[in-house]
């Protein structure tokens, strides 16, 4: 997989990389190979920027267990509980010929749900509705509705899916070159710190984009988080906001547009998340943005490809991993009677690691030529790279966490105190760590 990562960046054969860490996480895949791999190309990609601008490459190790742990959580609180990651109406259901997944997370996509359902905002309720529905017709239903719906499917019937065919058919990374930037250099950059003074802008929500940006702050960029003045998603902000300064911004009213644009100006780096179009319909699509800051390493994702009809679809890690065959071949090798998805977000996770090596990949580019890049990725294109690594040979399930796996002194998150795992990627002489702890959104002004 680390191999296939370095082809889609346009890296060479991966130089030497230290392993360390026992175990593996349960799973028909091989999910803890995947954590090891996307940490690892971020680390190689990284090691070989700080050789561009600095002469000198840094050896690269991950901690194949701690890896994998972040991929589930990365701190644990002191004295306080942290919100519940999902809504009390999301999950699998069963409907009359399969199952189907609801996402109703956010209170838009929970209304869509059970405006179609006509239910009650309550699991039997909504359990009682779907089971009179075909699966395919409910998620067609809810996703015309605006909401966000996943039918279980198998792998071939992925494959033959035309959105299936579409994404076997995409790279993992797309690129495409920019325009010529002013500057190539960072100059702020200090071996130890390779990333200060590099200005990040962070459009991204749950959970792949807000991965990434994470990683980049660990090595001293400033990220900037931009979230509209009526997001929430407070289940997942202690792990997310790390690093960085979260600010509200409404880009579809003109004066947050004029501000999202002059930020844009200043930026090196911009990493999104919203749908194809969505940028587009603003004026600001990947052409404007060029012009607007020549030189930026642009860097998206989306949930189901760049290409097929699914192209414009919202979607989340556990949705794709309903509509790619994932959930249904745990549920075939648990011999159980219901979905059985990956025991973490890995295609989130895994997909954020890959997006921050892009933007590191870039950057290099950008020093090499003076020019800027596009990059694209999507969750489920790195559900196809999982799917088809060869499996695993069984391991214990790694051991449990202690307190010799968490920093020494607690982070002064918002919601309180808490132990941050040690990070799982060591770069000789570039430690990982954050100037900032993790906060709320909205907390700091739109600026750099």
């Amino acid at each position: 997989m680390l191999t296939a990562i370095r082809r889609a960046l346009g890296a060479g054969a991966a130089p030497p990389v230290a392993v360390t860490g026992a175990g593996a996480l349960p799973s028909v895949c091989p999910v803890s190979d995947l954590a090891a791999a996307s940490v690892a190309a971020a680390g190689l990609a990284l090691a070989e920027l700080v050789f561009a601008r600095f002469g000198e490459r840094p050896a690269v190790a991950v901690d194949r267990r701690l890896a994998a742990l972040w991929f589930a959580r990365s701190l644990a609180p002191q004295g306080w509980e942290l919100p519940p990651v999902w809504d009390a109406v999301a999950g699998d259901y069963r409907a009359a010929d399969g199952w189907i997944r609801l996402h109703t997370n956010a209170p838009h996509h929970r209304a869509a749900a059970l405006s179609v359902l006509g239910s009650a905002p309550e699991r039997a309720a909504v359990a009682e509705a779907v089971a009179g529905w075909t699966a395919d017709a409910l998620e067609a239903a809810i996703v015309a509705a605006g909401g966000c719906a996943a039918a279980m499917r198998s792998a071939a019937a992925w494959a033959a899916h035309p959105q299936g065919a579409a994404v076997a058919r995409e790279p993992l990374v797309s690129w495409e070159d920019g325009e010529a930037g002013p500057d190539g250099l960072l100059a702020e950059a200090r071996p130890d710190r390779p990333l200060a003074g590099l200005r990040v802008l962070d459009l991204t929500r749950v959970l792949a984009g807000p991965v990434a940006t994470r990683v980049l702050a660990g090595y001293g960029a400033t990220v900037l988080r931009l979230d509209p003045p009526d997001w929430d998603e407070p289940g997942v902000l202690p792990e997310t906001t790390l690093g960085k300064a979260c600010a509200r911004l409404d880009l579809k009213d003109p004066a947050g547009r004029a501000r999202f644009v002059a930020l844009l100006v200043s930026a090196d780096v911009l990493v999104h998340g919203y749908r194809p179009d969505a940028l587009a319909r603003l004026g600001l699509d990947a052409a404007a943005r060029a012009r607007l800051r020549p030189g930026l390493i642009d860097v998206s994702l989306d949930a189901y490809g760049w290409t097929g009809p699914w192209r414009e679809r919202r979607g989340f890690d556990s949705l794709v991993q309903m509509s790619c065959g994932l959930a249904e071949a745990g549920m075939r090798g648990a011999g159980s009677d219901r979905p059985v998805p990956l025991p973490v977000q890995a295609l989130d996770h895994a997909t954020g690691y890959v997006m921050a090596a892009a933007v590191l990949h870039g950057l290099a580019r950008r020093l090499a030529t003076g020019r800027g890049c596009l990059a694209r990725t999507a969750l489920a294109r790195t559900a196809a790279l999982l799917i088809a690594a060869p499996a695993a040979p069984p391991e214990p399930a790694p051991a449990s966490l202690g307190r010799d796996d968490f920093a020494a002194a607690p982070e002064a998150t918002a919601w309180g105190p808490a132990l941050r795992l040690h990070p799982p990627l060591a770069l000789a002489g570039v430690p990982m760590r954050w100037d900032r702890p993790a906060g709320r959104l909205g907390a700091s002004a739109p600026a750099w």
